[in-house]
């Protein structure tokens, strides 16, 4: 009897996994279509939202106007090293997946809509062009940022895009440290744009491989509180309770033994602060 009851919880553990996996499977149909995006196409639904969502990410700079030239190329092969996928500048079926994982809250500005689509900023075309160009159709609101009330700009010359995804990086790594400890983290962030041993980009610096536990285990797309967001500006503002740190880690799980070897600095909460 009990060999049935766990053959019979398996069974459903698997449904409930496989029923998972479909459900994104159908969400990413409904984004991009079947098709696999390459370099050189150009004026399609999928180009459109391929570089409006690598623009979410801070990945791509340039202008979504649904050419994949060698801009799109090479921030295509960028998220695909950060995420760990194979960076052959294609966005197959698993890089399509991962970028709608990465940017379930984005949404299209009438900016970054192609042309023929109501609501496009030229406010010209029918509603067809097919799948993509914005979330299944649904795109043609203006987004609806999660992380309301951050600045628009600072004097670092970073997006609200930018401190958005800080807020996102301090609630993944410090959720439950002290608010100090949260703006330490924030500090640390920025330390290291400014270092010359790191990229010198807030998603560059984020995406680092191997830089952040809450990028490996998915925390960094949790929605950020409120104080996750006042600790990104207070730290942008000039605190930084680390005095120049540009490592931390939690001594009770860190497995590398190289980060003991940095010069410590102050333990704030669970974190030592590092140079």
């Amino acid at each position: 009897m009990n060999k049935r009851l766990i053959v019979i919880t398996v069974c459903l553990v698997l449904v409930l996994i496989a029923g998972i996996e479909l459900k994104h499977r159908m969400n990413t149909t409904q984004t991009f279509s079947a098709n696999e995006i390459r370099y050189g196409a150009s004026g399609t639904a999928d180009v459109y939202e391929l570089q409006g969502r690598l623009k979410h990410l801070g990945f791509y700079s340039g202008k979504v106007d649904g050419d994949f030239g060698y801009k799109t190329l090479k921030s295509l092969k960028w998220f695909q090293s950060e995420f760990g996928l194979q960076a052959d500048g294609v966005a197959g079926s698993k890089t399509k997946l991962k970028l709608w994982e990465a940017t379930k809250d984005w949404k299209a500005s009438a900016a970054d809509l192609p042309p023929w689509l109501p609501g496009s900023q030229s406010g010209t075309g029918s509603a067809a062009g097919g799948a993509g160009g914005g979330g299944g159709g649904e795109a043609v609101q203006p987004p609806a940022s999660t992380n309301a009330g951050m600045a628009p700009s600072t004097k670092l010359g970073l997006s609200e895009q930018d401190l958005n995804l800080m807020a996102n990086a301090v609630h993944g790594e410090a959720r439950g440290e002290p608010y100090i400890g949260q703006v330490a983290v924030a500090a640390v962030i920025l330390n290291r744009v400014k270092h010359a041993s790191f990229p010198n980009t807030v998603s560059g610096v984020i995406f680092q491989p191997g830089a952040f536990t809450a990028v490996a285990d998915g925390q960094i797309w949790l929605t950020p509180d409120e104080s996750s967001k006042k600790a990104v500006l207070e730290a942008l503002n000039g605190s930084d309770p680390t005095g120049g740190c540009i490592y931390y880690f939690n001594p009770v799980t860190a497995t590398s033994k190289w980060i003991w070897s940095r010069p410590q600095v102050k333990q704030i909460g669970k974190h030592i602060f590092c140079k």
